[in-house]
């Protein structure tokens, strides 16, 4: 299933469904729980820390109980932008590959007629590793490095519920920019400080998506019945890093005079300064053939909305 994908059938309604939503607490979570509940739906979230939160709350820890759900949505996930550590290497791959596995057993556990009708489970861009030119669609083999085998493995193990009879769609995201979220306050608030640069050579795609587009497409792909497989969730118009920096800078009225070299950043960030210097030309094949509308469909859109 790994690269395949496909949006065919017709769309199903989110009023009246009962979703459980793992990584409730997150930037992407929280807004997609909001959006669920003003479709209509009723959401139960799951932290791994539940006791003492009002509303509807389930455990993480140990077995996942998805009873009595139409719909699972896994965005949990320990996040990637930090030094990679022996012990986060081993929380980035329990908290996906692992989570995905205690999530499908606990779906083989429950009834065949009592089990979700879907599982929609985040993945990563970083699944193409780095591409240098290439366009990626969702048709593109799995690329090199521990980015990549991170998002083989994610995506292998939330693929297995498909032989329990639910569809799978796994959605690869790639830097969701919204208010509130590390990935923007951590780049506007060095760019407001005049210390934001190309990094290094700048030629490298940067696949992004304003967090709206990605609530929005979320719920596109639970509401098309048709929907599974990858599922390519950015902007239809990725940047170069050179262009992104030069376009940041100017919304926030900031001279962007700095260019951080290569061996600058791997001595700094490790392993993940890979995933800044890797090239992925990333573009959602699926989703603008299935009709789906983006709000901002370009940067100078997206930092219109972000910058105040």
């Amino acid at each position: 299933m790994t690269g395949g994908s496909g949006v065919t059938g017709s769309e199903g309604q989110i009023s009246g469904l009962r979703v459980g939503l793992l990584g409730a607490r997150g930037l992407i979570g929280g807004a997609v729980g909001r959006a669920l509940e003003e479709a209509g739906a009723e959401v139960v979230r799951y932290s791994r820390r539940p006791e003492g939160r009002a509303g509807r709350w389930r455990g993480l820890e140990g077995e996942v109980d998805l009873s009595g759900l139409d719909a699972v949505i896994n965005l949990a996930g320990e996040p990637v932008a930090q030094r990679w550590t022996k012990g986060v290497r081993e929380r980035i791959e329990e908290s996906r590959a692992g989570l995905c596995r205690r999530i499908v057993a606990s779906l083989a556990a429950l009834p065949e007629g009592k089990r979700p009708r879907c599982l929609l489970s985040s993945s990563a861009v970083g699944f193409y590793g780095a591409r240098g030119e290439e366009e990626l669609r969702e048709g593109a083999g799995p690329g090199e490095g521990y980015l990549a085998e991170v998002c083989q493995a994610w995506e292998r193990e939330a693929a297995e519920a498909e032989a329990l009879g639910l569809r799978v769609v796994f959605f690869r995201t790639g830097i969701v920019l919204g208010r509130g979220g590390a990935a923007w306050t951590r780049l506007s608030r060095v760019f407001r400080l005049c210390l934001g640069g190309v990094l290094g050579s700048g030629r490298q795609w940067m696949p992004w998506i304003h967090l709206e587009d990605e609530v929005a497409g979320i719920l596109f792909l639970l509401r098309e019945e048709g929907a599974s497989g990858a599922v390519n969730l950015v902007s239809p118009a990725p940047l170069r890093n050179r262009d992104f920096t030069q376009k940041l800078a100017a919304a926030v009225h900031r001279p962007a005079l700095f260019r951080v070299p290569a061996w600058g950043l791997r001595l700094g960030l490790g392993g993940f300064a890979e995933s800044l210097l890797g090239s992925q030309r990333v573009l959602p094949g699926v989703l603008v053939e299935a009709g789906f509308q983006f709000r901002y469909e370009t940067l100078e859109e997206a930092l219109e909305e972000l910058v105040d």
